[in-house]
Formats: structure tokens, C-alpha cells, sequence
């Protein structure tokens, strides 16, 4: 996959200067960022085979500042890349050159908690966990849980719609989102959305939520948070053979068992993973299943039983059950940690997004295994079966000449069987700069040109996010013309490592 970017614009790197001083007029001279070393840890996202240096850093601490800062910046046409806590998967934060990198990290504060109505008004800087760390002493929390809760902000989770092991039964972000504060590149501050959970008018709420920070600048998150369980039950069930693992999870939800989450690893992700945080996985399988079962006690010990009578109908050979919640707990945080618990088996790995239905799981796993062989490349594999959304980390060593562009010439191939299969290009990482140039694998000209359309709506100058998801960004006047000029310009200043 190769990237490119928008031409770095030499009339606004001539104008840095005049940039970084207005910048310090409408914020606090702590608030930005200039010299080199400070710029450098912002050069990347979690995708870090490529990196930038931003021109300037901007951390504003109001809406009123971010929306002065966007109004100042289309008036002098410079381009904004909004950036949350930076773990992207897919280059969506990645900086730009001529671009004013906006940090949302100073909007890091719980705003208000109605357990009446059961929301959370939180700022886009407040993490995944903090949320429901700030309702659990009540019996609440957030349902959207993705590996990197820790780190990730809500911003961020917006921006991407991310997920999560939880996500089968309650939700993406999406579901999870009931209102957004929003600063469009105008500096127009305006809602969408409220504490309901179904829109009114038109649905511009579901259209910001996965919009990869491209129509605005998200300053407040309204947010469902949900009672916990009465009771929660995790299984480990483990199989000889990954094509039975994805039988299974077909049969499970084949049978109307909608479990709270359904994960799946193979052997090379369960070794890392029990290696690393010691939770007890067998070691003897080709694939662990992990299960979670919720509501009331005897709804999930009948669901229990006619899961282990289909797990056992697929040749099964370990089934265990929590024994308490600290085990279940333990049960979810070896595969919380798989990510990183696979980097120590090689120097660099890609983290792959696509998402198929989950009758072709067997069939694309295999065909996964046969890359792995054709690139000379192992994959780990590590996913949420329930929903079909797959994360193959493909093991690399960015040192060996040649092995990045194998890494991502098999990330392309995996993406394409996802489509060619009936799926789509992510599940949650979003498109960003990873998966932009295959676009046009899912949609036709006349499909991206109406996205690009309603990029055009909230950002006319196209000055938010530049280069990432449409592989071709026509100016907007162009997308009303019968003829449309499709040219392309490398970017040759952006290094990759």
C-alpha cells in the first residue's frame, strides 16, 4: 500500500511564523507547542510506520478556544488534523507538515452524571475507562470497551466508532453515543443529538460518529451508560483446529445466543497472551473462544449448557467456566493484553481491521494461512468473532530490507478477501490513510463522490483531516461537474520507518 498526502502548501510553511503567533494570541502560551523535540512525540499515531512532524501543536482548553483556532485557520486557509490520545490504527491522526496538529488531551474532565436518565456528559479527552470508572461505585458502566480502554479518549472512540470486546451484544460507539458538542471548521459550535436515544430529524449525529475527524472537532460527548449485569459468566472453550473455532462461533449465534462478547485467538495469539498475563488458557488448543454470558442467573446457566452442547457438536477439547468475577475478569484481561503480549514475539507487527460475516469465517482463515505461507510472514490472529470484525497482527521485523511493504502488501490482501467475501474494509480502526487507497474496492466513483459531498457540507475549503479516507479528494466545486479531474499528487516528504 502506498501512501500519499496532500502537497505540502509552501505558501503556509512560509507563513509558520505569522501561524505560531496567532496561535499564542488566542491561547495560553503553554498551549502550543513549536520547538522541534516537543513537536517530535506527535509525529505518528499508533500506526507508525509513517511518520510526520506537524508544523505547530494546539492545545486548546475551551470550546470557545478550539473554535476561534478553527475560524482563524479556515480564514487563512491552514489546514487542522484533530488528534485524540494519538492510538489510531490507522493513520487518521497522522500530522501534517503545512497543518496546525489540534490536541484534545486538555478536555479531559466528567462533566455531569444523571443516573436517572443513565448518561455521562464527558469531554472528548476523558478515556475509555475513566467512564466507567466514574460510575461504577454505582452499578454502572460503559459498554464500548476496545483493547486500549485505557489510553483511547471518547474523542477518539467517536472519531472511529469504536468498539470492543462487548460490542456484539451492546453496541459500537455509535450505539453508545446519544449527543455530541461539535466546532465545525467555520467555528460554528453546534449539537447534535441530545440525552434521547433515536434522532428526531436527520441522523447528522450517526453521520459524525465514525466520520474520522473530517466535518468537525468534537468538545463534549453525552454518552448511554448501563446498569451492570446480575450475573456474568465467562467460558473458556478451546478447539483443535481454527476452521471448528469458527464453526462454533457461526452455530452460537445461529442457535438466537447473543453473548455479551465472543472473542477468538489462535495458538500464536494464546501463548504471547498466557505467557503475558498468565490467565490460565489452555496451551494444548489451535484456537480459544472466549464467551461471555449475561442477565439473570438461570437465563445464563441454561445459555451455559446449550453453549457447551454446541461447543462439544464441534469437536471441542477444553471448556472452562468463571468460577468468580475476578476469574472472568482475568478470563478478558489476557486478551485485552494480546496486543501487546504479540509484540514481544517480534520486533514490529500490523495490526490488520476488516470484517466479514460470520458464516465465511473458516474460509477466510484459511485463506489467511495461506498468505501467511505465500509472504513468509506469521499471523497472529485475535478478533472479535461475534461480529466478524478481524485483527490479524501480521509479525515483521522493520529492519529487514523489504519486510514493511510484505507486511502491507499481505494487510491489502487480507482486506481485499474481506470484501471479495461479503465484508467490508473496517470494523472499528476506521480508513484513515491505511485503507484509503482501497476504497474503491467497497464503493463506486458515484458513492465516494456523495461522501465527498457531504464532507463538503461541513468543510468547504476541505481544510479538516486532509488525505485521509478518500483516495481522491476533488475540490468541491469539481464534484458538480460531469468531467472530474482525478489527478493525484505524491507527498515525498512524508519518511516511513
Amino acid at each position: 500500500m502506498s501512501l500519499t498526502l496532500p502537497p505540502l502548501d509552501e505558501s503556509v510553511l512560509q507563513r509558520r511564523d505569522e501561524v505560531v503567533r496567532m496561535l499564542r494570541t488566542l491561547l495560553p502560551a503553554e498551549c502550543v507547542i513549536e520547538a522541534e523535540e516537543a513537536r517530535r512525540a506527535y509525529e505518528s499515531d499508533g500506526l507508525t510506520a509513517y511518520r510526520q512532524l506537524p508544523m505547530v501543536v494546539a492545545l486548546p482548553e475551551t470550546t470557545e478556544q478550539v473554535s476561534q483556532v478553527l475560524a482563524w485557520c479556515q480564514g487563512a486557509g491552514v489546514k487542522v488534523v484533530p488528534r485524540g490520545a494519538g492510538t489510531s490504527l490507522s493513520g487518521g491522526a497522522l500530522p501534517l507538515g503545512d497543518a496546525v496538529l489540534l490536541g484534545m488531551a486538555k478536555f479531559n474532565r466528567v462533566l455531569e452524571i444523571d443516573y436517572d436518565d443513565r448518561v455521562a456528559v464527558v469531554q472528548p479527552g476523558v478515556t475509555n475507562l475513566a467512564v466507567t470508572q466514574a460510575v461504577e461505585g454505582q452499578g454502572f458502566y460503559y459498554a464500548p470497551d476496545p483493547s486500549s480502554q485505557i489510553a483511547c479518549t471518547i474523542g477518539g472512540n467517536v472519531a472511529e466508532n469504536s468498539g470492543g470486546v462487548h460490542c456484539l451484544k451492546y453496541g459500537l460507539t455509535t450505539n453508545n453515543v446519544l449527543g455530541v458538542e461539535l466546532v465545525l471548521m467555520s467555528g460554528e459550535v453546534i449539537r447534535l443529538g441530545g440525552r434521547h436515544m433515536e434522532p428526531q430529524d436527520l441522523d447528522l449525529l450517526g453521520l459524525v460518529v465514525g466520520s474520522e475527524g473530517l466535518l468537525g472537532v468534537v468538545t463534549e460527548v453525552t454518552v448511554r451508560i448501563l446498569p451492570k449485569p446480575v450475573t456474568a459468566v465467562a467460558m473458556l472453550i478451546g478447539f483443535p483446529a481454527v476452521e471448528s473455532a469458527g464453526q462454533c462461533v457461526a452455530d452460537i449465534i445461529g442457535a438466537g445466543v447473543i453473548p455479551a462478547g465472543m472473542e477468538m485467538m489462535d495458538r500464536l495469539a494464546v501463548e504471547a497472551a498466557e505467557a503475558f498475563v498468565h490467565a490460565g488458557y489452555p496451551l494444548d488448543v489451535e484456537a480459544l473462544l472466549i464467551l461471555e454470558l449475561d442477565g439473570f442467573e438461570a437465563e445464563c446457566e441454561d445459555l451455559a449448557a446449550l453453549v457447551r452442547e454446541i461447543a462439544s457438536a464441534n469437536g471441542a477439547t477444553t471448556l472452562r467456566l468463571s468460577q468468580s468475577d475476578a476469574e472472568r475478569q482475568l478470563f478478558w484481561a489476557g486478551r485485552k493484553a494480546a496486543f501487546p503480549a504479540v509484540g514481544r514475539l517480534a520486533p514490529d507487527y500490523y495490526c490488520m481491521d476488516g470484517t466479514i460475516p460470520r458464516g465465511r469465517l473458516p474460509e477466510v482463515l484459511r485463506g489467511m494461512s495461506e498468505m501467511s505461507e505465500r509472504y513468509g510472514l506469521a499471523v497472529a490472529n485475535v478478533f472479535h468473532a461475534g461480529d466478524g470484525n478481524l485483527h490479524p497482527l501480521i509479525l515483521y521485523d522493520a529492519n529487514e530490507a523489504g519486510q514493511l511493504e510484505r507486511a502491507e502488501a499481505f494487510g491489502a490482501d487480507i482486506l481485499r478477501l474481506c470484501v471479495e467475501v461479503g465484508g467490508v474494509l473496517t470494523g472499528e480502526h476506521g480508513v484513515g490513510v491505511e485503507k484509503r487507497d482501497l476504497m474503491p474496492l467497497m464503493f463506486s466513483e458515484t458513492d465516494l463522490a456523495h461522501q465527498q459531498r457531504l464532507k463538503c457540507a461541513f468543510d468547504p475549503q476541505l481544510l479538516l483531516n486532509p488525505g485521509k479516507v478518500f483516495p481522491t479528494l476533488h475540490r468541491c466545486a469539481e464534484l458538480g461537474r460531469v468531467h472530474v479531474h482525478r489527478g493525484q499528487v505524491a507527498f515525498p516528504h512524508l519518511p516511513r520507518f
